[in-house]
């Protein structure tokens, strides 16, 4: 897809429409029961894989996924080994990778990185997990368990527990299942690593009901889908600041007695010590299960952008110039030559790169 034509690209899930999802689940679930039917789907294509932070997971299944679907890949899955480390920036080694591959996958410890390569991209890229930002196709992994194995994304009871602040794919999966009517969410965590305001807002935007709670034993019975997170040390200052909240959430066998006999526990993975490893053999466990459905629907995703089968653009209201976003983790406040977008009407704007709430 070069010589000038529209790219389409994912860097939030919430760009698109809900009929759009649905269409990349059905495909998934299409996929995971003949996976030989798509077997040379993309014969001939060039998958570029960016990976400036570790992955196992995500990294690997989209490399699976596009082997399974006969193409090849290129990138690298450490900076140190790529003209990063002499102080390339993304402008430039996104601009020559995309030059060489038809379709670009980037993961980032910086929040917005992946819409800044978009901007000057040649070829369609997928967001990988911008620092604590986003991480959609972690999202439409967690979407396609619910489906498979709840039968439903409405009416759900969720809770989310551990690193909510920093938690790329709590972040991602509220946006998403905030869209679909009658989900009901339950948020653990200390004080210290509480859900930010902005994505607060977003579930009462959709009129959603919250409850935020400090316990997870409290609240084990309510829940029908339990969304367990590791205590992140990369997005921690210090080492003393991580230690004071590593170890507060363990969910283990005596928890799990209390919870609904078709209650699900996911973990986007990797796990730390959150959860026990006796809770493996519990048939409420899903978290493995979850990572091979992540392959499925990242074999769909990649044939639905390869195709480009007329699915509407994104459509940016209201954007404005704004001196600088306030937040210092932002990829606009790194590499200084990128223009600065906000949304929003007021004193108060959204950054287009984080999504965080900056005063004009």
């Amino acid at each position: 897809m070069k010589n000038g034509e529209r790219f389409l690209n994912l860097i939030d899930l919430n760009d698109y429409p809900v009929s759009w999802w649905k269409h990349l689940l059905e495909l998934g679930h299409e996929i995971r029961l003949s996976p030989e039917s798509f077997s040379h789907a993309c014969d001939g294509k060039i998958m570029g894989t960016l990976f400036y932070e570790p992955s196992t997971r995500t990294q690997m299944s989209f490399q699976t996924a596009m082997l399974r679907l006969g193409g090849t890949i290129i990138g690298f899955d450490n900076p140190a080994t790529s003209s990063v480390a002499k102080g390339e920036n993304i402008k430039d080694t996104t601009k020559i990778v995309s030059g060489y591959a038809d379709i670009m996958v980037m993961r980032h410890p910086t929040a917005g990185s992946v819409k800044a390569a978009a901007l000057t991209a040649e070829c369609p890229v997928i967001n990988a997990g911008d620092g604590g930002h986003l991480h959609p196709t972690q999202t439409l992994t967690d979407l396609m368990t619910l489906s498979e194995e709840k039968g439903t994304l409405e009416g759900l009871t969720i809770g989310l527990c551990g690193d909510l602040k920093n938690g790329r794919t709590v972040h991602s999966l509220i946006k998403a299942m905030s869209c679909f009517k009658g989900n009901r969410f339950v948020l653990i965590s200390t004080k210290e690593l509480a859900l930010p305001a902005y994505m607060k807002d977003i579930l009462s935007a959709s009129g959603h009901a919250y409850t935020e709670a400090e316990s997870l034993d409290d609240v084990m019975g309510e829940l029908d889908v339990l969304y367990m997170t590791r205590i992140q040390r990369e997005r921690f200052a210090s080492e003393e600041e991580y230690l004071a909240q590593k170890g507060n959430y363990i969910l283990d066998r005596k928890k799990m007695a209390k919870a609904k006999h078709d209650m699900i526990v996911l973990h986007p993975l990797p796990r730390v010590d959150e959860i026990a490893i006796e809770v493996d053999d519990d048939q409420r466990a899903m978290y493995f299960k979850q990572a091979k459905y992540g392959m499925y629907v990242r074999m769909a995703l990649i044939l639905t952008i390869l195709r480009n089968d007329g699915t509407p653009a994104p459509v940016v209201k209201g954007r404005i110039r704004h001196g600088r976003c306030s937040n210092p983790k932002c990829i606009t406040n790194q590499e200084l030559y990128l223009p600065h977008y906000f949304t929003g009407t007021g004193d108060t704007v959204v950054c287009e790169y984080c999504d965080e709430r900056t005063l004009l």
